[in-house]
């Protein structure tokens, strides 16, 4: 069964902003495919280890640091 939850990266979105990363740029720096980040920006979770490596390239410790529940 697939997970029907959405969630809202708008936290991740402006970290990269910040940092004047791009979504290229963090997923090479996070080890994650391009269309991964694609789901991310339709709001579509990555698996736990994922986010994890997501958080640890933009320099937070929790994926509550770069996403809301929707």
């Amino acid at each position: 069964m697939e997970n029907k939850e959405k969630y809202n990266f708008q936290k991740l979105w402006h970290l990269l902003l910040d940092k004047n990363m791009t979504k290229k740029e963090l997923a090479e720096k996070a080890e994650v495919s391009v269309s991964s980040m694609a789901r991310l920006k339709k709001g579509i979770p990555l698996s736990y280890d994922r986010m994890q490596r997501i958080c640890k390239a933009v320099g937070v410790s929790d994926v509550k640091d770069i996403m809301d529940k929707v």
